[in-house]
């Protein structure tokens, strides 16, 4: 067991930071500003609800100094066992020494963004669909995101004025169906301002479908307002892409948050990453999905971690992944069960990833393995007859 530092003993060493909170009042747990206003950005912050390691410590001082910031919702920091530094939701949101730690495939744009850029703020890597990114804060700041080179800069969310440029570029190329909104995180933006951005994105004639990606209904449910919904729900279609982990994330909130998404006409669809200690085992995704699923939201993808510069501890093998949808196959409904993706690195576009169900291949035959280890011959239909 790794020794724990209380926080009496963290600030008697370091003192009291000047960006722990003034007042010991919790924020209203309904008011997703007071959430923002209140959230942990330092060690002090962090120290104050969490026994925090020597290696959290010297994780979270590297992140208050450079790379990718802290920042963590008071309700998802509740979340976090005090005790146990490798609590699940804990490992996703507080810094660790590895961080610095580079190791071989390590890239800072994994996703190729900045090479597939075709106008500012927008990224082109399929032929029928855009990526806007329309702000660098989130709610939380999850250790392992693809976009930490450039999340939490300081810029906040762009100025419609500014995403001009995009939508010229959307509206000049008719064969972009769809848009995905994404950042940071759109939903942690004022709501007026992600009203206007959308009104411009609907004045596109040939946009069909919008997407926002957002993580708000997992670490800032509250956020998903009356006043949320009926903002948004003039632009249908809207498809909400959200991303729960983990099980312990199905809180009554985060559910209550999805309800409400769903009951306005929002398709709610997930996208989970694979990570090391955290959800990378069939029992622990069985239980997400199923609980997703009653939530009203589509387990849509479970991806491969991306291979971000320092997060290699909480990256799995490839195989892993694989072995853990052979389990699940069989176990789950369709509707419960997502696909395996791999994002490949540099760019290239997502590759869905699956067991090998092909024992042997013969003209008009073949044998297959189902997900019970039987062999079974499908037998191809015959030729049509030449008239």
């Amino acid at each position: 067991m790794a020794s724990i530092i209380s926080p009496e003993a963290l600030v008697r060493v370091k003192g009291t930071s000047e960006s722990a909170h003034t007042s010991s009042a919790p924020p209203g747990p309904n008011d997703w500003h007071a959430q923002l206003r209140e959230s942990a950005r330092s060690v002090e912050d962090l120290a104050k609800v969490l026994e925090l390691t020597p290696d959290e410590i010297e994780g979270a001082r590297r992140a208050e100094l450079e790379g990718l910031p802290i920042a963590v919702t008071p309700y998802y920091l509740a979340l976090c066992d005090r005790h146990d530094p490798t609590c699940p939701i804990r490992r996703q949101c507080v810094p660790r020494a590895l961080e610095a730690r580079e190791v071989h495939g390590d890239m800072v744009d994994p996703l190729g963004e900045v090479e597939h850029e075709v106008a500012p703020h927008l990224v082109r890597r399929y032929p029928d669909r855009v990526l806007l990114l329309a702000t660098d804060r989130c709610a939380v700041y999850c250790r392992f995101c693809t976009r930490s080179r450039m999340v939490g800069d300081g810029g906040g969310p762009a100025p419609l004025e500014r995403l001009e440029p995009a939508l010229a570029w959307i509206a000049a190329h008719p064969e972009i169906r769809d848009v995905i909104v994404s950042g940071g995180d759109p939903m942690a933006m004022a709501t007026e301002r992600l009203d206007r951005l959308l009104t411009r994105i609907r004045a596109i004639p040939t946009v069909e479908t919008i997407r926002l990606a957002t993580r708000v209904p997992v670490t800032l449910p509250m956020r998903v307002t009356g006043e949320l919904l009926d903002a948004l729900r003039k632009h249908h279609p809207v498809w909400v892409m959200t991303h729960f982990n983990h099980p312990k994330e199905l809180t009554p909130e985060s559910i209550g948050a999805c309800t409400r998404l769903a009951d306005a006409g929002f398709p709610v669809m997930n996208q989970s990453v694979l990570l090391a200690g955290i959800n990378d085992d069939a029992d622990v995704l069985e239980k997400l999905f199923r609980g997703l699923v009653r939530a009203r939201v589509r387990p849509y993808y479970l991806l491969t971690a991306d291979p971000v510069r320092g997060t290699g501890h909480l990256r799995t093998p490839l195989a892993k992944g694989i072995a853990i949808m052979e389990r699940l196959q069989g176990r789950l409904s369709g509707i419960a069960l997502p696909k395996f993706i791999c994002d490949t690195p540099a760019g290239r576009g997502k590759v869905p990833v699956t067991p090998d169900y092909v024992v042997a291949r013969e003209p008009g035959r073949t044998v297959l393995r189902t997900f019970r280890g039987e062999e079974v011959a499908y037998i191809d239909p015959p030729e049509p007859a030449a008239e």
